[in-house]
């Protein structure tokens, strides 16, 4: 496979998931079996005497998984507790532990031997966690999100897996713009950028992943600028994404896919990929796919939304209103396999799918938008040329503007003489403009832009001044 993306001019990223392991890994097996140099790699916690598998006793802290419940696990063999922050299948390794450092460090060193060339890492500002194992009211994300040691730990593990200037990105749960910076900044030597996941969570009624509320495009704004103004001024990098396989798909989400599926479908990626940073596309967002069209929780697969579809209930939902909110929120929503065709399970497999695709496949997939030089897709061919073609997007100034509108999203792009602005209307309604005279237009969604001065439902542009 390296091979075949090298000689296309391709590199490759892995996924590094390096804040925990499988409880099938060989190294939580040996813990289990009682090996303590494999107990050392994990966060095990003796539980209290007397406890036994039928009444375990109280876990060592409070703190709640990322999928709900207690992010403790008992381990009867050896009566521990053990610590799992995501599943109880994916148990905790010790950062604390060097050796466990050096064995990820192997790990990096392993990839690049093979040719990769890029990493990945999941959720890394989870890994350094407080001593004492401290408990509050809270769920506990404040004591272990950017950690106690977490700058120390990253950059030991770049000067060990040698990946010091590589293109590297992690994934930062929870995270501070404080701590992306640092991050970030070439001279702390830890990542190239971040995914941090503030703008994704506009649309949580007090922080609440899974309770429905209508996006807050004001929050988004503020949220949009403040990172990009910061992190430019503090001399850091960011990521620009609006989905990967842990969210739902953005124009299902944040747009009108009912009746402004290509508008919806193109403006927000016409939003972010101007901006400074560096953008990702999750598969399938280049054609315009949409949210699933499941009609029965059993359709799902997801741990999470099978775990929030029956604490939604315990909480007092019934039913029908637990599965509005998890067909809303659900990870499976971004998980549906990529429609190559419009064949039988759209040319992804002759077998059976581990997910349905969404019943509108027939008319988005790849080979559809392929053969159409109007097609979402032909769209983002058109924002990778820009990026590739203009210093003024790839390292210029950013600064946002404001609007009479509170769903327009408006920000400049500056570099020497030239100044690009980009306007975005987050609505199915008209909204003001900004005055662009003077300037062409670089590139839009809409084939009149800006007629009658003003925005079109879900249009996105970009004009220059050169």
């Amino acid at each position: 496979m390296q091979r075949e993306a090298k000689a296309r001019g391709i590199g490759l990223m892995l996924d590094m998931v390096f804040n925990h392991t499988s409880t099938e890994h060989v190294w939580f097996k040996r813990a289990l079996a009682g090996d303590p140099t494999y107990l050392a790699y994990y966060k095990f916690v003796d539980a209290a005497p007397g406890a036994t598998a039928e009444n375990p006793g109280e876990p060592p802290t409070n703190w709640e998984s990322k999928f709900g419940g207690n992010a403790w696990a008992h381990a009867p063999s050896l009566n521990k507790w053990y610590l799992h922050l995501y599943d109880k299948s994916q148990a905790d390794l010790d950062w604390d532990n060097p050796v466990v450092r050096q064995e990820l460090a192997n790990v990096l060193r392993f990839w690049q031997d093979k040719g990769v060339s890029a990493f990945r890492f999941d959720v890394v500002n989870l890994v350094s966690k407080p001593a004492g194992w401290p408990s509050d009211e809270t769920d506990g994300k404040h004591f272990y999100s950017d950690g106690p040691h977490i700058h120390e730990y990253l950059q030991d593990l770049v000067q060990r897996g040698g990946i010091d200037g590589l293109v590297t990105v992690g994934e930062m749960s929870a995270t501070s713009l404080e701590s992306c910076i640092r991050y970030t900044n070439p001279e702390s030597h830890e990542m190239a950028m971040v995914f941090n996941f503030h703008h994704l969570k506009v649309d949580y009624p007090g922080g609440e992943k899974w309770e429905l509320m209508p996006a807050d495009i004001t929050a988004l704004r503020e949220l949009f600028r403040t990172w990009q103004e910061q992190i430019t001024a503090g001399g850091g990098w960011n990521s620009l994404f609006w989905s990967n396989h842990d969210q739902p798909r953005p124009n299902s989400r944040f747009g009108d896919t009912e009746h402004y599926w290509y508008e919806s479908s193109t403006m927000l990626p016409l939003c972010t990929h101007l901006m400074r940073g560096t953008p990702y596309i999750y598969q399938g967002e280049e054609l315009g796919q949409t949210i699933t069209d499941f009609t029965s929780i059993d359709q799902y697969r997801d741990v999470e939304s099978l775990n929030y579809y029956r604490i939604l209930q315990e909480r007092g939902h019934t039913p029908e209103e637990a599965f509005a909110i998890v067909h809303a929120r659900s990870r499976d929503d971004g998980r549906t396999p990529m429609a190559w065709d419009m064949s039988a399970n759209g040319g992804f497999t002759t077998g059976e799918p581990w997910l349905a695709l969404v019943g509108n496949y027939p008319h988005i997939n790849a080979a559809t938008e392929m053969a159409d030089p109007h097609s979402v897709r032909a769209f983002f061919k058109q924002l990778i040329a820009l990026r590739k073609e203009s210093a003024t997007i790839q390292e210029g100034d950013v600064h946002f503007l404001d609007s009479s509108s509170d769903k327009v999203i408006a920000y400049e792009r500056t570099l020497g003489d030239e100044r690009i602005v980009v306007q975005c209307n987050f609505s199915g309604e008209e909204q003001p403009a900004l005055a662009v005279e003077g300037a062409e237009v670089l590139i839009g969604n809409y084939d009149d832009p800006l007629a009658g001065g003003v925005l079109h439902p879900w249009e996105g542009v970009a004009h220059i001044w050169r």
